[in-house]
């Protein structure tokens, strides 16, 4: 299972320079193997409202979430000390303190850009990493 960082999605979403090879990854990695946070589809939506971009939400919603099967994850409230567990364990920020703990609890790789996730003990994966895996 592969949690994938709201970096990856906008890095697609936004067409930024690494957008082909997460493309070359949302194509080949079966999607029963995806997962977002709730936390990724929240930013997602602020980003895209800011960027007037809400036709882009809402397909990218219908696209991986609804037809592409894409599974949402969440935390309840009793895992929001967890959260702030990890932030001063590893010094990470909040949403990526959230994104480990939903990792943690799935049993999933985190796939980023962002090196705050190179001081967690697993670590994390590039798209290009798991694409080389595949």
């Amino acid at each position: 299972m592969y949690l994938l960082d709201t970096n990856i999605w906008l890095e697609r979403l936004l067409g930024q320079a690494q957008s082909k090879v997460v493309g070359e990854l949302l194509d080949k990695l079966p999607a029963d193997q995806m997962l977002m946070s709730d936390f990724t589809l929240h930013s997602l939506g602020v980003i895209l409202n800011r960027y007037h971009q809400q036709a882009i939400f809402k397909l990218l919603v219908q696209d991986v979430l609804i037809d592409g099967n894409v599974s949402l994850a969440s935390l309840s409230a009793m895992l929001m000390s967890r959260v702030v567990d990890i932030i001063d364990k590893f010094q990470l920020d909040f949403d990526d303190a959230y994104q480990y703990v939903i990792a943690e609890r799935e049993n999933a790789m985190i796939v980023t850009f962002d090196k705050d996730f190179d001081a967690i003990p697993k670590g994390r994966q590039t798209p290009s990493q798991v694409l080389a895996t595949l």
